[in-house]
């Protein structure tokens, strides 16, 4: 016997699952409730999508980690010798720095990307925080460089690295390369959106091997030619290695992270609007 009412029950379940829910709290587009509720479902959405990317995860955490263990294999030593300190307290704030830096090339990459798929057009046209795109990218970036710090520490801690000023510096240290990073993110998101065909890899790698190869941490001030030293100590690189160190091991710590905060500001000051007007176009113009 056929059921007459079949189909039409059908119907009505393919109804139901299909119809999206009634939202039960629905702020202004332009409200601050709207800003951290959409912020978080990108935030949410960008670290999916770059702890799921292998090009991102080697550079943000494997490539850096190998070249933890390469410096201190190949160099420790006779560094700690030259100096008569670990040779580990410089290495694992450099690394840390460069692990943030690396990631936000990678991510930066990423934000091409989907400005090349059309996914910052699909997303400009929702009724969302027009803010959101960026702020959610700044905050990805805090998370995915707080991850990358804990986990190159946690690599140093094999090599003989300790937190010796206590648990309370040890967590501050952890903070200066988000420190640093955020004004870094700034700059490679204005860079990202600023135009399809700038080679953005090449660019920002180049820079960063030179700081990598021209700070404090790599090899001590002292050992760089004199004309030189003046520019090693000052670079924003070394400027944060001194502050994780002497949070660290012990040293001048608040001249070094004063300087490390005017860079960070600086970055942000100056490549802020940029990166939002960037954004702007890139969403409006896909390629």
């Amino acid at each position: 016997m056929t059921n007459v009412n079949a189909p039409e029950r059908l119907d009505e379940s393919v109804s139901a699952i299909s119809e999206f829910p009634e939202p039960t709290e629905v702020y202004p587009e332009k409200s601050w409730q709207a800003l951290a509720t959409h912020s978080v479902v990108q935030t949410h959405r960008l670290l999916l999508r770059e702890f799921h990317d292998p090009f991102t995860v080697l550079q943000a955490i494997i490539y850096p980690a190998l070249m933890l263990v390469m410096f201190w294999a190949v160099l420790g030593i006779s560094v700690t010798r030259a100096t008569g300190i670990n040779s580990v307290y410089g290495y694992v704030p450099m690394i840390s720095l460069v692990g943030a830096m690396f990631g936000s090339i990678a991510s930066g990459m990423g934000l091409k990307e989907e400005w090349r798929k059309g996914l910052l057009a699909r997303f400009w046209i929702l009724p969302m925080h027009r803010a959101a795109g960026i702020t959610s990218r700044l905050l990805a970036e805090s998370v995915r460089i707080l991850i990358t710090t804990v986990l190159l520490v946690g690599v140093g801690f094999m090599l003989g690295f300790r937190f010796t000023q206590g648990m309370l510096a040890g967590l501050g240290m952890l903070l200066v390369p988000l420190l640093m990073g955020v004004g870094f993110a700034t700059l490679v998101t204005a860079l990202a959106v600023s135009s399809a065909k700038l080679p953005l890899v090449e660019l920002l790698s180049l820079v960063c091997t030179l700081l990598m190869f021209f700070n404090s941490g790599f090899v001590p001030t002292m050992a760089y030619p004199t004309w030189l030293q003046g520019f090693v100590q000052n670079q924003p690189m070394s400027t944060a290695i001194d502050a994780m160190r002497g949070l660290s091991l012990g040293g001048p710590v608040a001249e070094p992270l004063i300087k490390t905060a005017m860079w960070s500001i600086g970055a942000v000051v100056v490549f802020g609007w940029p990166a939002i007007k960037g954004y702007r176009k890139a969403a409006g113009n896909p390629i």
